[in-house]
């Protein structure tokens, strides 16, 4: 049976209703990657959060007697939480059963459900001990507190430095391993700029058509989920191109969300190193999706952080099989400045004009 999930959204007062609406609705989707359905959608407009709870006051006590009513499972809240809000959260909701995570928490869940090779599965277990650490290190506080009030050195005091150990210890072993799997990834890249080869990245915002595009261009059998986050690690194939009578590699990663935090990237920043070290950066948007506009914001903010702000890229708008002609002129008009190639993966539709481009562009 599935859980049952209350949606909570913060969002400043001047944010706009289709935006606040879209944030919901991302949030919901992400739910269901991940196995659950909503029974309540809440949104609450606050300057500034509540420092002890993140969500006012009145609101918690709202939330928590109408997740009583209908038996709710989890509380999931729309944003990254501090770890002392979630661990307040969690004490009030958790001795009724239900559990509270944040916008971290889900996407987590949904990475373990995806991660497929060991890589992933410890770029994510990282990703983790640096999420819910400082909450572990605040339960260790509250049992020093119980077992004899703060400066003892009590039981409860052993309890914090043993979890702070444990996980610092455990970080550095993923870290080691994870090197590990970097030297041998940068050794094969090596290898292959050795060799001549250039190398295009298909980035974009998660479930836009990348690993579709990289089927397409590249004749693999690569299995397509109608999922958020379906793709964990890096995938590449090898793409002829007439106009230089010579291949390139394209590679297909993980795809971006808005207010991805700083550790995910920094966890998945070996898997995102086919991207960081590309001759090419193939963006594709979702050119069907209402909200194209700020996703692409978001994947162009996400290259920055990685320094890829000033490679070379070919926009590729996709699923244009979808629109109508009146619509894709529209989208014409509006984005000639990038140049974009108009594409359906799915249909192999205008892949040559695409193909020409790259050929061109490296």
């Amino acid at each position: 049976m599935l859980p049952k999930v209350i949606l909570i959204d913060i969002i400043p007062p001047q944010t706009s209703s289709e935006e606040s609406l879209a944030r919901l609705n991302e949030l919901e989707r992400l739910l269901s990657t991940y196995g659950g359905f909503v029974i309540i959608r809440k949104i609450q407009r606050r300057q500034m959060p509540n420092y002890k709870t993140y969500i006012g006051k009145g609101k918690v006590d709202e939330i928590l007697e109408e997740s009583l009513k209908s038996k709710a499972d989890y509380v999931i809240i729309n944003n990254l939480l501090k770890p002392e809000q979630l661990y307040n959260l969690e004490a009030l909701f958790e001795k009724h059963h239900i559990k509270v995570w944040d916008k971290i928490d889900l996407i987590l869940e949904i990475f373990a459900k995806h991660a497929t090779t060991k890589a992933a599965k410890l770029q994510i277990e990282l990703a983790r001990l640096r999420h819910l650490g400082p909450r572990i290190a605040k339960m260790g506080t509250e049992l020093m507190r119980q077992g004899g009030g703060i400066g003892t050195r009590g039981k409860g005091e052993t309890n914090i430095e043993v979890m702070k150990r444990h996980i610092r210890k455990r970080e550095q072993i993923i870290k080691d391993q994870l090197k590990k799997f970097e030297k041998n990834q940068e050794g094969q890249r090596r290898k292959r700029q050795n060799a001549g080869f250039r190398t295009a990245a298909i980035v974009g915002y998660t479930n836009a058509g990348k690993s579709q595009l990289l089927n397409s261009l590249t004749n693999k059998e690569v299995k397509i989920k109608n999922e958020l986050f379906a793709t964990l690690d890096s995938r590449i194939g090898k793409v002829f191109l007439p106009g230089l009578n010579d291949c390139v590699l394209v590679s297909d990663t993980i795809g971006f969300i808005r207010d991805l935090p700083p550790e995910l990237i920094d966890a998945f920043r070996s898997t995102l190193a086919e991207t960081i070290d590309s001759d090419l950066i193939l963006h594709v948007v979702d050119a069907d999706d209402l909200d194209m506009e700020w996703k692409m914001d978001v994947v162009n903010k996400v290259l920055k952080k990685l320094d890829c702000g000033n490679k070379k890229m070919i926009y590729a708008f996709n699923k244009t099989d979808l629109l109508e002609p009146d619509q894709l002129k529209l989208i014409e008009d509006k984005h000639q400045k990038l140049k974009p190639v108009f594409i359906s993966a799915l249909k192999r539709k205008n892949l040559q004009t695409l193909k020409s481009r790259i050929a061109r562009t490296v």
